[in-house]
């Protein structure tokens, strides 16, 4: 299916390689690793295989193929923030989309609508600012909306033209409202569940009543669901469990079935064409009943934190679930079994790109915050297509990559080096002078031998008096001593692995197996790392110090005049010194006595420099724009691409561009072409 994907963008796969062919206007195309984190569905009410795809990055995506591949659409606001989980469709007018959006971390979000199938957005004034955490649409009268906010329950009767507030304003009660629900027969009768306890209007919102008859107290709760046969049947998800009632919520009874600890449904779900069956999406798997809450049954291992759930109305053997980090998961079988339905929707956050030297096809990127389900991905196919390698990591973000000279694949964790083998990952080598260090049995047992360790005296055996990072407890059995510590940065130069580490700068010249601290670099914390030959840069995030001899002696570089911290860092053929940050990018031509810029680019938010050696070049991006940028060498003639995203980086993979964006995975070059900067 991606090679169908890759020839409908003009990009033809060959083995080994991958060609551009007519891809005269498009942007760079998604490469994946597909997945991540996926947040809720929307179908078209006229054709079930249309499905909308709700993202925790602003992205809306869509599928024509009821969920089997997926493509962007747009970004809600142009913000990477916000939350999608609510998406409403129009029935009468099915290109008016109107999207409830959040932020996780502030009180801030909004409501967006489209009237063009979510091509183009405006923003809802009334909602502006609002952090929109639930939305229903009246199944009576289509035109009749509601959605809870941080403040309170708000109804539009207008189709989201107009809004106002119809709970109390300035309610201790009613307010951050997790879910809604609204009577299938009579829209004055709408259902609220807050962080706190339910409540009902029977009355469009003039009175409320808390409904919480037969519901444990201080029950967030985070979904309703009314029976669109009978009403009186409601169905109410909470952290304390799940609750039906049969009087129209006079009195909630808990539902058996589901372990304790799987209490947070965040989705209920009736199956449309057999309302005795009811899925719950919860934070610990799906299940699901067939008898309308007597028995559940786990779907799913406790592995899969569900978002939501669909169920196809012509075919609800067809299930679709929107997961925590593991993206779209497709079930043809009622639930009895999934698979991954991602092709073409990816939330990585790619933070680290590796190369075989011996093979241009062969491929490696690094993700961080997907836990178990990411790690490290590797193509053999130039980023065609992807498989995850990442047994032995532990769910431990990778902060960078590195190959070296015999094609052994090195990562830098927040824990230490990890080196690839036959068996999965594992602790790559020892330290012959470790400044803080661990042996491999405190490794597993977790017991670390750190600074925050020596001073709680958590170290087996009994306390131990705090002692500066540089000096090994005694503690600590004798044996190889493995690095914990973070690892910004890794980089190869011919036999030779350097690494920036929050401990300082490491060298290892055996392939990894051991490593050396530069103890004569006094940087403690190292995040950027050039080399050049015998030419050595590392930087902090105010610092920088050059070494031209290998690494014997060090001296301090002075910072351009206007850079407040520094992003990035390069050396280039002709030895020049780069930096970049968010106030631009810089060069120096004499070891960073002096610093300049480029006159014909003036770009801020430079997150990425990277040296290609073989086009005799610098590559640079920004997360500023969309544009990726070439700086020939050695008359400094600037090119761009535009490629359609913000990204983190951009890596040149045989006579091609590859890029990594901020939160969607990598993209390719579709053509080799790019504009002049005059």
């Amino acid at each position: 299916m991606i090679w169908q994907l890759l020839r409908r963008a003009g990009i033809l796969v060959l083995l080994g390689g991958v060609v551009p062919v007519m891809a005269h206007a498009l942007p760079w195309f998604p490469m994946g690793p597909f997945g991540g984190s996926a947040r809720s569905f929307a179908a078209d009410p006229t054709d079930s295989e249309h499905l909308y795809l709700g993202t925790a990055t602003g992205w809306l995506y869509e599928s024509h193929d009821a969920g089997s591949t997926w493509s962007r659409v747009s970004q809600i606001g142009k913000r990477d923030d916000l939350v999608l989980d609510h998406i409403l469709i129009d029935p009468a007018s099915p290109k008016r989309l109107i999207v409830g959006v959040f932020r996780i971390d502030q009180p801030d979000g909004g409501l967006f609508i489209s009237d063009d199938a979510g091509k183009s957005w405006y923003e809802q004034e009334e909602m502006r600012g609002q952090s929109v955490r639930s939305m229903a649409r009246s199944p009576s009268n289509p035109e009749d909306i509601v959605a809870g906010t941080l403040k309170g329950v708000y109804r539009s009767v207008d189709d989201g033209a107009h809004w106002r507030l119809i709970s109390p304003p300035g309610s201790s009660e009613i307010h951050e409202v997790e879910s809604l629900a609204i009577d299938p027969v009579n829209p004055q009768v709408i259902y609220a569940g807050t962080w706190h306890l339910p409540w009902k209007t029977v009355d469009g919102g003039v009175h409320w009543v808390n409904i919480k008859q037969g519901i444990i107290e201080d029950s967030d709760v985070f979904s309703i669901i009314v029976d669109p046969v009978q009403p009186q049947i409601v169905y109410a998800s909470a952290c304390s469990g799940i609750y039906k009632s049969t009087d129209a919520a006079a009195m909630f009874k808990k539902i058996q079935g589901i372990p304790s600890t799987a209490r947070r449904t965040r989705k209920l779900l009736q199956d449309p064409t057999n309302l005795e069956t009811v899925y719950a999406g919860t934070t610990e798997g799906l299940y699901k009943t067939v008898d309308g809450g007597g028995t559940f049954i786990a779907m799913t291992g406790p592995d899969v934190i569900v978002n939501d759930v669909y169920v196809d109305p012509k075919n609800p053997e067809h299930v679709l679930l929107a997961t925590d980090r593991g993206g779209v998961l497709s079930s043809n079988n009622g639930g009895q079994s999934f698979h991954e339905s991602n092709i073409g929707f990816s939330a990585r956050q790619v933070s680290a790109f590796a190369m075989d030297p011996r093979s241009s096809a062969t491929v490696y990127v690094g993700v961080v915050n997907d836990k178990e389900i990411g790690g490290v991905f590797k193509s053999l196919d130039g980023g065609a297509s992807w498989q995850q390698e990442s047994e032995g990591l532990g769910g431990r973000d990778v902060f960078s990559l590195v190959t070296t000279a015999e094609g052994t694949l090195l990562a830098g964790t927040a824990h230490g080096i990890f080196r690839l083998g036959e068996a999965g990952w594992s602790e790559s080598g020892t330290l012959i002078a470790p400044v803080v260090a661990r042996s491999p049995a405190a490794a597993k047992t977790g017991t670390a031998v750190s600074p925050a360790a020596k001073k709680a005296g958590a170290v087996k055996g009994g306390a131990v008096k705090p002692k500066p990072p540089s000096v090994v407890v005694s503690a600590v059995p004798p044996g190889p001593m493995y690095l914990d510590e973070i690892v910004y940065s890794l980089m190869a130069d011919g036999e030779t692995v350097y690494a920036g580490t929050s401990e300082g700068l490491l060298r290892a010249e055996d392939d990894g197996h051991s490593w050396t601290p530069m103890s004569i670099l006094k940087m403690p914390e190292t995040h950027f790392i050039a080399v050049q030959g015998q030419m050595l840069m590392a930087a902090g995030l105010r610092r920088i110090e050059l070494s031209v001899d290998g690494g014997t002696k060090w001296d301090a570089v002075g910072l351009p005049a206007d850079l407040t911290q520094i992003s990035t860092i390069a050396i280039d053929e002709l030895k020049n010194l780069w930096v970049g940050g968010t106030e631009g990018l810089y060069y120096s031509t004499d070891y960073g006595l002096t610093w300049q810029t480029l006159h014909n680019l003036n770009l801020t938010g430079v997150n990425g420099i990277f040296f290609d050696a073989a086009s005799h070049r610098m590559l640079v991006t920004s997360a500023k724009t969309t544009s990726a940028f070439a700086v020939r060498l050695p008359d400094y003639h600037v090119s761009l691409w535009e490629t359609g995203w913000e990204l983190r980086f951009v890596r040149p993979i045989g006579d091609h561009l590859i890029g990594a964006t901020m939160f969607d995975g990598m993209v390719l070059q579709p053509r080799m072409v790019a504009s002049e900067v005059k």
